[in-house]
């Protein structure tokens, strides 16, 4: 009897956008693949194009795109992208963003605010998204917000591996930038082997962007290595402000880390004046040559995407890559 023949075979195709060119070629190599080429430039009007160089069809496609300044446009091709997928017949479709854009807008301070971290959700899910992937979301409930699975990946094993060789774990303290932060910074504690914690008191003007004052810190930092954790840093502002407080109280050097480095004017010269031994990040975000210093440290956030990837492709377990972080 002769027919089709049917093939089951998959295959599992990495796209990118143009925000961080170089994570998109780190997370390729990881997984031992080429990129598909994609074609995309902007319109004199600021439109943006996109187009596959090559057939999708039938593929388990992972569209991969940072968000950094300016967001609005690297959040539209990621879409489009996206939609691109679909209408080539992807077979599934993951948005694949390292740094969630709006994630900090994902609760209504006052009246008539929006919640816009829920409403780029449901944009990816109108484009086609079948799945999002991303890394150290603002808050965990915004998992919620995707009507489908979430994979919440975690940059703290890699930050704490490199932190352990940077500090005596009987003269530290984990210092948690505010109190909304520490759970995480009880994990890291954890994670450290028993790492007393504190934490700064801080107040807010929910009306002002960008605004926070550190007052005092809550825990014993005297005489110790401080290592204030935090998702992100924007303006830098509140972390500053917690390493200003932290030294005042006696510690006697502050390393940061934090998994997503904005680093928005005038980050970056706050940080090289506010007196802090070791600033260390990951490269979830591109962080230009002229943003970098000499105490700053970039850790490659690739090898736990393309994990991740990998894990997703084979219908395998993405928790189990982050064993005792949940």
């Amino acid at each position: 009897m002769t027919g089709m023949q049917l093939t089951t075979e998959k295959r599992l195709v990495l796209v990118s956008g143009r925000a961080h060119p170089a994570l998109a070629h780190a997370v390729a190599e990881e997984l031992g693949i080429e990129q598909v080429p994609v074609t995309s430039y902007d319109f004199a009007n600021s439109e943006i194009y996109v187009r596959f160089d090559e057939s999708v069809r039938g593929a388990d496609v992972f569209v991969l795109q940072s968000h950094p300044a300016p967001i609005n446009k690297w959040l539209m091709e990621q879409l489009i992208m996206v939609d691109a997928a679909k209408r080539a017949s992807a077979k599934r479709i993951t948005a694949v963003i390292p740094c969630y854009p709006y994630a900090r807008q994902d609760k209504k301070h006052v009246g008539r605010e929006p919640i816009s971290s829920r409403l780029v959700a449901d944009l990816f899910k109108t484009a086609g998204a079948n799945r999002i992937m991303s890394v150290d979301l603002h808050s965990a409930q915004a998992q919620g917000f995707f009507n489908g699975p979430v994979d919440h990946l975690w940059a703290m094993p890699t930050l704490v591996e490199y932190v352990r060789g940077r500090i005596d774990p009987a003269n530290a303290v984990i210092v948690s930038p505010d109190a909304g932060r520490i759970k995480v910074a009880e994990q890291w504690g954890r994670r450290l082997g028993g790492v007393p914690l504190a934490f700064v008191h801080k107040t807010r003007d929910i009306t002002q962007p960008n605004q926070a004052t550190a007052n005092r810190v809550v825990g014993d930092v005297d005489g110790r290595t401080a290592v204030i954790v935090d998702d992100l840093i924007d303006t830098a502002g509140t972390i500053v402000g917690a390493v200003k407080v932290v030294l005042e109280a006696g510690a006697k050097d502050v390393i940061v880390a934090a998994t997503h480095g904005v680093l928005s004017d005038p980050a970056v010269s706050r940080l090289r004046e506010s007196g802090l031994a070791e600033l260390i990040l990951t490269d979830t975000l591109p962080i230009p040559p002229d943003k970098q210093f000499p105490e700053m440290t970039v850790l490659p956030i690739a090898p736990v995407i393309a994990r991740a990837i990998r894990e997703v492709f084979e219908d395998g377990s993405v928790t189990s890559l982050f064993s005792g972080a949940y």
